[in-house]
């Protein structure tokens, strides 16, 4: 499995770190001044490179792999140093970290950038930590457990028993991996986001949004006809009503999803901002006695975002599982909004 990590990362990093000094002290003083919103979108955007640190008069930048397509043109792979700093490579260059052609044709990119490189990193990490859980299982049945699996199996079971049983019922299991796997991927990748040089992967809209159309694909193929006839015929209301309620039960089942989408990206994307807003105050105006409580501050909600990293973990996935609980409900439960375990814990679905 280490060899496998090594081999990843060569592979992201053609040219791996690479050490580039930085513009002269009479380059530097014909800079422009700092652009504090400029630095913000950078750091929580996506990239072709991807920027671990600077020191003194040096960066280290790990330079990606650029994969682009062109009708007419064919396949074009090299590393992203080639594009460095406004440079021109294969007829290909990059207008805010967007690949676009000289001649103006048409660029299919299919490039490894900093997002889909962390992707693949936090894949490989969940699939570490637990092979290495599901092996601690296999060896001691139901031992007490030791490691890594003494760790993580508190989490698992709450998961279990506090999210998909109260929320699912008892058809509970069949969800169980789709449920851990989400909590843990959006989790781990909440708290790499949060390390020098991490990449803003859960405060990207696209990475949201495949993860709330999973939900609701779940969600729409679990679903049973009592879920469609709680939608189309909602117990309780008078048929005259009905014209009314059939949109906006449909609108509900898309508003859904929408708002998972959205709280992730939006809490995980506000709390990078917030902390590079404190950071770029020293810069903005230059002043060492504003340095300590800017940093106090960035240190602060750095810590809170710790509390959110796991926090928003919990929130999508008890939501997802709501939502996959309220598709396989039976009928005297969606008709009475109760149940949704035992018979005995009420139902969070509706």
């Amino acid at each position: 499995m280490k060899r496998l990590l090594l081999a990843l990362f060569c592979f992201l990093s053609f040219s791996a770190f690479a050490n580039e000094p930085t513009a002269t002290t009479a380059e530097a003083t014909d800079t422009e001044e700092f652009n504090p919103g400029e630095m913000i979108l950078h750091h929580i955007g996506d990239s072709h490179e991807w920027h671990w640190f600077s020191t003194g008069n040096n960066h280290f930048t790990t330079y990606l792999p650029v994969i682009a397509f062109r009708p007419g043109h064919g396949l074009s792979t090299f590393s992203s140093r080639q594009l460095a700093e406004g440079k021109v490579y294969d007829g290909l260059k990059l207008e805010h970290e967007h690949l676009v052609s000289e001649d103006g044709s048409k660029v299919y990119d299919f490039s490894i950038t900093k997002n889909v490189a962390s992707l693949m990193l936090s894949a490989t990490l969940l699939l570490v930590v637990f092979i290495a859980v599901a092996r601690g299982y296999a060896k001691r049945g139901t031992g007490a457990p030791r490691g890594i699996q003494s760790f993580f199996e508190p989490i698992i079971i709450f998961v279990r028993d506090e999210v998909a049983k109260k929320s699912i019922g008892p058809k509970y299991e069949r969800y169980m991996p789709y449920l851990l796997t989400v909590f843990f991927f959006i989790w781990f990748n909440n708290l790499m986001g949060l390390m020098p040089g991490g990449a803003n992967l859960t405060g990207n809209i696209a990475v949201t949004m495949t993860l709330a159309l999973l939900t609701l694909l779940i969600t729409l193929f679990s679903s049973n006809k009592n879920y469609w006839a709680h939608i189309f015929a909602t117990p309780g209301v008078p048929k005259a009503l009905l014209p009314i309620m059939i949109p906006v039960e449909l609108i509900g089942i898309v508003v859904k999803p929408f708002s998972l989408m959205v709280r992730l990206f939006a809490n995980i994307t506000a709390g990078h901002i917030v902390t590079l807003s404190f950071i770029s105050l020293i810069f903005i105006f230059r002043n060492l006695g504003v340095a300590p409580v800017s940093l106090a501050f960035g240190l602060f909600i750095n810590m809170l975002e710790l509390l959110v990293a796991i926090l928003q973990a919990y929130i999508f996935t008890l939501l997802t599982a709501m939502y996959i609980g309220g598709a396989v409900e039976d009928h005297h439960d969606a008709d009475y909004q109760m149940g949704g375990g035992d018979g005995a814990e009420p139902a969070h679905a509706h």
